[in-house]
């Protein structure tokens, strides 16, 4: 029978590690968060093959002697706390003592220090969990410590990870969001000893979203400040009618700490589902702010979800303010010139003009419509060879020439809200959801397109600039080749910049930059697999035919029979791609129900 026995610290922190540090991203995290803690104003980032085999993070902070080097690596030693009730009054990033000796007992670890006021600074060497040695060096005051061949210690944790590219793009995003969360602070970052980026201390929160995730992001960010009851918000969220396919780009610090927190997060969706269609999420950078009793930090390993006290109170703050927000520029953007207000000689009222190149509204109208922010007008297009001009999908004259299948013999009634046709059948009364049937057509001959590798193109006139954060560079550059198979042509244009040069002929060019968004929203969520290529085309496919679907407003009767009988001409006319169904029958028994007539 197995004895109950105390295990080894080595042993200890290399468990410990399995929670604390699952990749090379959360080393560089912990080890930032100990630089802005011993208040950094300078910190450099340096790593090599995704961080497996040299990660280093040097800072002018403070800086530690001989005795508190040597301690630091020891579990549950920290300078952050001294008593339990110190958890109600946290206001640094660190607090468990559990990082350094984690990092340490899994990787070859070198710590070097200084602290102000010493003639020498203090080298302690730790390799897989083993002190090597101690002894004085020469440095200027602050810490650097260097990581190398991590998980050397414990290779099947190795297996684990990602491709170097993946695992980078993760690091360059960690290091992104601390440089975001601390202003006061300079960030450098060097990736295979190239600079990735060199973030000054910057002066405006927007100065710093442009710099460290470009220009096209921060151009559709509006700035909004809150407080209320000891709560303060702040930061920039997306103009109404700007979203996304995934909530990636819903970045949250709560007190300076990115965190992942569904009140937040829900709260911040809800302000926008009068800005947004459905399954859009918004765009946002957010810094809430609370006393710190009034949060607990410590409900996560990794320090990345946090739970507030009053939770009702905290949504309710987030959506009130945020929706005064975005309200209020509806009301700017609608309100007219005042060269506008002058009444037209004739008699007919005369409409506010759109701006140039806005977005179409939505095919729905809403309660409340809130503009979509300016866009660039739609880029012209020259097609490689003379060829026949795109397909119309706003009605059934897009079909191909030959002669359509016969649908169903049902009597076309009319259409009802621009979205659906009515037909009487000898069951009873059919409604037919346009869109649904649309989709379902498009789908199925996009999917033999790409099955057979034929898709049409055409080529851009002036090619569609993309810039995307790193963890999006590295999904679309891994499957980059899948999508030039598909009628795009992709090409990187400089570090985490793309051009579209090409796009499939049933797109317009306009719509090729959120395509692209939304496809690496799918690559995100795991649904476009680089091991099945069939599941990735369905995949493409149904995001196709969602995109290439413009339903018109009206629809004559020779067009609803003709998308009836190509919709029957499917392999699955019950259902869309998405699982919707394309009509639905109410027999004569279920009419009678609803009149309460007796039978």
């Amino acid at each position: 029978m197995a004895r109950v026995r105390i295990l080894p610290d080595r042993v200890a922190n290399q468990i410990a590690a399995g929670e604390v540090i699952e990749r090379p991203a959360a080393v560089i995290k912990e080890l930032v968060e100990n630089a802005l803690d011993a208040g950094a104003t300078r910190i450099e980032v340096e790593f090599s093959h995704g961080g497996r085999s040299l990660m280093r993070v040097e800072d002018n902070g403070h800086g530690m002697g001989q005795d508190d080097a040597l301690l630091a690596l020891e579990r549950h030693a920290t300078s952050k706390i001294a008593e339990a009730a110190d958890l109600d009054r946290l206001a640094s990033y660190g607090f468990r003592g559990e990082a350094l000796p984690s990092i340490a007992s899994v990787s070859r670890f070198e710590l070097q220090s200084r602290e102000l006021g010493r003639d020498a600074g203090t080298e302690v060497l730790v390799n897989g969990g083993k002190l090597v040695h101690v002894r004085d060096c020469g440095r200027p005051v602050g810490t650097r410590i260097t990581v190398t061949h991590l998980f050397n210690a414990v290779p099947a944790r190795r297996k684990f990870l990602k491709t170097d590219q993946t695992e980078a793009a993760h690091i360059i995003q960690c290091v992104r969001f601390y440089a975001l969360a601390s202003p006061q602070a300079a960030f450098t970052l060097i990736e295979n000893g190239r600079v990735v980026f060199k973030s000054p201390e910057c002066s405006t929160l927007v100065d710093r979203v442009a710099e460290i995730f470009g220009r096209q992001t921060a151009d559709v960010l509006v700035p909004i400040e809150a407080s209320e009851a000891g709560m303060k918000l702040s930061g920039l969220i997306g103009r109404p009618g700007v979203g996304r396919s995934t909530r990636h780009e819903m970045v949250i610090f709560v007190n300076q700490r990115p965190v992942d927190n569904r009140t937040l997060n829900y709260a911040l969706i809800e302000s926008y589902h009068e800005s947004l269609p459905k399954g859009r999420y918004p765009l946002a950078f957010l810094f809430f702010e609370c006393p710190p009793e009034e949060v607990d930090v410590n409900v996560h390993p990794a320090k990345r979800e946090v739970r507030f006290r009053s939770e009702p109170t905290v949504r309710a703050f987030v959506i009130r303010h945020v929706l005064e927000k975005l309200r209020s520029l509806h009301v700017t953007a609608s309100t007219p010139a005042p060269s506008a207000q002058v009444p037209p000689p004739s008699s007919a009222p005369v409409l506010p003009r759109p701006a140039v190149g806005a977005v179409l509204t939505p095919l729905r109208p809403a309660p409340i419509v809130f503009p979509p922010p300016p866009r660039p007008a739609p880029i012209a297009a020259q097609p490689i060879a003379p060829r026949p001009p795109a397909p119309d999908t706003t009605s059934s004259a897009w079909m191909p020439a030959v002669p359509p299948p016969v649908g169903p013999a049902w009597r076309f009634l009319g259409s009802a809200h621009g979205d659906y046709a009515m037909f009487e059948s000898a069951a009873g009364l059919v409604l037919l959801d346009r869109r649904a049937a649309h989709e379902r057509v498009w789908f199925e001959r996009l999917q033999e397109q790409f099955t057979r590798g034929a898709v049409p193109s055409q080529r851009l006139l002036l090619p569609v600039p993309l810039e995307l954060d790193p963890i999006a560079t590295a999904l679309l550059l891994d499957r980059l080749d899948f999508l030039n198979a598909h009628g795009f042509e992709v090409s990187e244009f400089g570090r985490n910049f793309f051009r579209i040069e090409a796009v499939p002929a049933w797109m317009e060019p306009a719509d090729a930059e959120p395509f692209a968004r939304d496809f690496i929203g799918l690559l995100r969520e795991g649904r476009m697999p680089g091991h099945n290529e069939d599941l990735a085309r369905d995949e493409l496919a149904r995001l196709a035919a969602a995109k290439a679907v413009r339903v018109a407003p009206a629809e004559s009767e020779a067009e609803a029979r003709g998308l009836l009988a190509q919709l029957f001409a499917t392999s699955h006319p019950l259902t869309s791609p998405a699982g919707r169904p394309t009509y639905i029958e109410l027999n004569h028994a279920e009419l009678a129900r609803r009149f309460q007539k007796l039978t």
